[in-house]
């Protein structure tokens, strides 16, 4: 399949998703349509309330290759009732959103970027759009995880935030920071349509972890912002951080640094200088 067919599809199942979860009585629908057999909107009512035919609105569902100009994917993202963040992905998957990367993934870090993040006593990682941790600090592998003992194919923080027994247990606040990596990992997938890597990462994470595959049935999608990280750290013991990411390193897209930064009013600060100076 090429690339611009898988982001048709992609978008087809992100539409799908998105109706199959709104509540009949949430949308402003009459009776005209029948008695109700499925959860969540039908087709039929979608196309109502965005104007479109039923014909055309299945078509795009199916994944055929239909033109539709941008008014009309406003009024279904409208009539789908799609966060910001959500609308901004429709966007996007309908070659709409301004923003198209045509950079390639990074196989190698900076020196010099490494560097920078040496200079930290915060965690901080450099990492792909993948997820890949490319390089990281001592901070960060000893807050986040063992970075040193995972093989770098295996270094992904979408599958270290699932599969990683340590992390799992002592991230406080785990099910907010897998929704939230899920979902930016879920739209770099959707985006990035011609690469394969991401395909194939999905169906290995969907075969090795159930509550990978449930989440990522949901097709929740989310956009990069600060968000908080509690971690009960064995040395530490409980220590607060929020997320700040970075983007655009040198021109290259697909390149981010993620920074932990201690939360003000907490001894975070403390405690991570005592842990610099043994």
């Amino acid at each position: 399949m090429s690339s611009e067919n898988q982001k048709i599809k992609n978008l087809g199942d992100f539409i799908k998703s998105r109706r199959e979860r709104i509540k009949p009585d949430h949308a402003s629908i009459d009776g005209r349509f029948g008695r109700r057999r499925t959860p969540g909107l039908r087709r039929e009512e979608v196309a109502h309330l965005a104007g479109v035919s039923i014909t055309w609105y299945t078509w795009l569902e199916q994944g055929r290759a239909v033109t539709a100009s941008r008014e009309v994917i406003e009024s279904i993202g409208k009539a789908l009732q799609l966060s910001s963040e959500e609308h901004l992905h429709l966007l996007r998957l309908a070659n709409y959103g301004g923003e198209r990367d045509s950079y390639p993934d990074a196989k190698e870090i900076y020196p010099d970027l490494q560097n920078i993040i040496d200079q930290l006593h915060y965690p901080a990682i450099i990492a792909s759009s993948r997820t890949e941790v490319l390089a990281y600090n001592r901070m960060a592998s000893e807050i986040i995880a063992d970075f040193h003992a995972i093989p770098f194919e295996k270094r992904v923080m979408t599958r270290l935030i699932f599969t990683d027994p340590n992390l799992r247990s002592q991230l406080v606040n785990w099910k907010e920071f897998a929704d939230y990596t899920l979902g930016v990992f879920r739209s770099n997938f959707d985006q990035k349509a011609d690469d394969p890597w991401f395909e194939e990462f999905v169906l290995q994470m969907c075969k090795e972890n159930e509550e990978f595959q449930t989440l990522w049935r949901l097709h929740d999608v989310q956009q990069k912002k600060a968000i908080h990280f509690t971690i009960d750290h064995l040395v530490g013991g409980r220590l607060y951080f929020q997320l700040n990411s970075f983007s655009n390193f040198n021109g290259n897209g697909n390149i981010h640094c993620c920074v932990f930064t201690p939360i003000e009013g907490t001894d975070t600060e403390q405690k991570l200088l005592n842990m610099v100076r043994k």
